[in-house]
C-alpha cells in the first residue's frame, strides 16, 4: 500500500485524474504481470524500470532547476529567500531521536524480504555480494536528483508559476513536491519523463513486495503448516492465488492511506524492531533457537507499542524522558526507544535461546516440555529402540560417521582366516603327522 499510493498520486498530479483511479490502474499491471511471469518477470521488468528511473530523474532536475521562478539552490540552502534554508538544522534535543530513526532506516532495511528474493537467486555467493555493493552506490546515485528536486522545490517563486500561492509548504503537500515541480516547473515531455521515473521506481519495489509476500505465504505457512506433502505444481498455483490477494489487499489499504511516508516509515519500523535482531541471531550467535525467538518477538513489540506512536494517534504507555506533547496532544518520544526495543529484542532472543538450552540438556526439564523441539531432537535415543531408529528417517546418510580402512593389511591377509591356522597349529594329530 505505501508503494501503490505514490504512484496514483503522482499520476494524478501530472495528467489530472482521480488519484484512486490511478492507484488502481498501477496496481493492476504490477499484479498482472507478476501473477503472470513470476521471479523472471521482476528481475526482467527491475532492468527496464532502472533505467527509466535514472534517465527520467536526471532529465528533470536540469529544466527545473532552469526555470525562471526558481532561485540557486545554493544561496536558498543556508539562507532565506522563500522560506527557511532548506538545509535545515538539528536541534540539540532532537539527536537522539534523528540518530534512533538513522539506524531504523539503515538497518531497518536489510532483512526485507525483496532484498534476498535477489540475493538468493543470486548464481554464487560472490555475484550476491557484487550486486550488493553496486546497489548501494546506485541508491546514492538514485537519491541525487530527489534532493536536487526537494532543494528545488524550496527555492521556488510559487506564486510565480501557475501553481499560485500558498506555497506547498503552506497547503501540507510537500510530500508531493516531486509530481508538482514536474508539473509546473518542467516541460510537458519532460514532466512524462518524469512520471515513467515514478511509476518505475514504485513498480519496481511493488512487484518484488507481491512477490516476497506470497512465496513466504506459501512456503512457510500453507506448506509447512497445512500441506506438507504439497507438490510443487500444487505451491506455484498458491503463490499465484495470493499474489493477485497480496496485490488487491495492498490496493485497499493505499486507497485508504493518508501519508506514503507513514506506511514506509512504520514498514520499516516493525521490521527493524522484529526481523533485524532475530537476522543478527540466525547468522552470527550459534545456539539460539525457537524459544528465544518468541521471547525476543513479543518483548520488542510490547516495547515498541509502550512507546507510542503519532501517525497512528497512538499515546505511549512509558514516557520516556525528554517526550513532549504535538499539536494533537500526542506525546513524542526524544528518547531512542525503537532502538531500545530492537536491543531488548535482541539480548532477550539470546538469553532466552541458551537458558532454554542449559534446561533442558541439564536435565532440569523433561524432555517433554520441549514442544517446540527447538532443544530436545523429537526422536531423542533415550526414547528408541534400533528398530525404530532405522525404520523412521532419522538417519541421513552424510551424517553417518565415515570408516577409514586399514591400509596396512593386503588384499591376501584381508581374506585370509588366521583362527584356522592357529587351531592347526595347536592340534596334536595333526603335530604328530608333520613329525613322521
Amino acid at each position: 500500500s505505501a508503494l501503490f499510493f505514490p504512484i496514483g498520486a503522482t499520476i494524478s498530479v501530472i495528467i489530472d485524474i482521480n488519484v484512486n483511479i490511478s492507484v488502481i490502474i498501477s496496481a493492476l499491471i504490477a499484479t498482472m504481470y507478476t501473477l503472470v511471469g513470476g521471479l523472471y518477470s521482476v528481475a526482467y521488468t527491475d532492468v527496464v524500470q532502472l533505467f527509466c528511473i535514472f534517465l527520467g530523474l536526471w532529465i528533470s532536475v536540469p529544466f527545473a532547476m532552469s526555470h525562471p521562478a526558481v532561485t540557486d539552490i545554493g544561496l536558498t540552502a543556508v539562507h532565506q529567500v522563500h522560506q527557511a534554508p532548506w538545509l535545515g538544522s538539528i536541534n540539540s534535543l532532537d539527536i537522539y531521536t534523528w540518530l534512533d530513526n538513522f539506524l531504523l532506516l539503515t538497518l531497518g532495511g536489510i532483512p526485507w524480504q525483496a532484498y534476498f528474493q535477489r540475493v538468493l537467486s543470486s548464481s554464487s555467493a560472490t555475484y550476491a555480494q557484487v550486486l550488493s555493493f553496486l546497489a548501494a552506490f546506485g541508491c546514492l546515485v538514485m537519491a541525487l536528483p530527489a534532493v536536487l528536486i526537494g532543494a528545488i522545490g524550496a527555492s521556488t517563486a510559487w506564486n510565480e508559476t501557475d501553481y499560485g500561492v500558498p506555497d506547498p509548504m503552506t497547503k501540507k503537500e510537500a510530500d508531493m513536491i516531486l509530481p508538482i515541480v514536474l508539473q509546473y516547473l518542467c516541460p510537458v515531455y519532460i514532466s512524462f519523463f518524469g512520471l515513467g521515473a515514478v511509476s518505475a521506481a514504485v513498480m519496481s519495489s511493488a512487484d518484488s513486495s507481491i512477490l516476497s509476500a506470497s512465496s513466504m505465504f506459501a512456503r512457510n505457512i500453507y506448506q509447512l503448516s497445512f500441506r506438507q506433502n504439497a507438490s510443487d505444481r500444487e505451491i506455484v498455483w498458491v503463490m499465484r492465488i495470493t499474489v493477485f490477494l497480496f496485490g488487491a489487499s495492498a490496493t485497499a489499504m493505499a486507497l485508504l492511506a493518508s501519508s506514503v511516508y507513514g506506511l514506509w516509515y512504520l514498514s520499516s519500523d516493525l521490521v527493524y524492531i522484529i526481523i533485524f535482531p532475530q537476522l543478527l541471531c540466525v547468522l552470527f550467535i550459534k545456539g539460539t533457537n525457537t524459544y528465544g525467538a518468541i521471547a525476543g518477538y513479543l518483548f520488542g513489540l510490547v516495547l515498541r507499542i509502550t512507546g507510542g506512536e503519532p501517525y497512528l494517534y497512538l499515546q505511549p504507555l512509558i514516557y520516556y524522558p525528554g517526550c513532549y506533547p504535538d499539536e494533537n496532544n500526542i506525546y513524542i518520544q526524544r528518547f531512542p526507544f525503537k532502538t531500545l526495543a530492537m536491543l531488548t529484542s535482541f539480548f532477550t532472543n539470546i538469553i532466552v535461546s541458551y537458558l532454554a538450552k542449559y534446561l533442558f540438556e541439564s536435565g532440569t526439564l523433561p524432555p517433554k516440555l520441549d514442544f517446540l523441539d527447538a532443544v530436545v531432537a523429537r526422536y531423542s535415543r533415550e526414547h528408541m529402540d534400533k528398530a525404530t531408529l532405522v525404520k523412521s528417517d532419522n538417519i541421513v546418510l552424510n551424517e553417518l560417521a565415515p570408516v577409514n580402512p586399514r591400509h596396512s593389511l593386503s588384499l591376501s591377509s584381508t581374506f585370509t582366516n588366521k583362527e584356522a591356522f592357529n587351531y592347526v597349529d595347536s592340534s596334536p594329530e595333526l603335530s604328530n603327522t608333520e613329525d613322521n
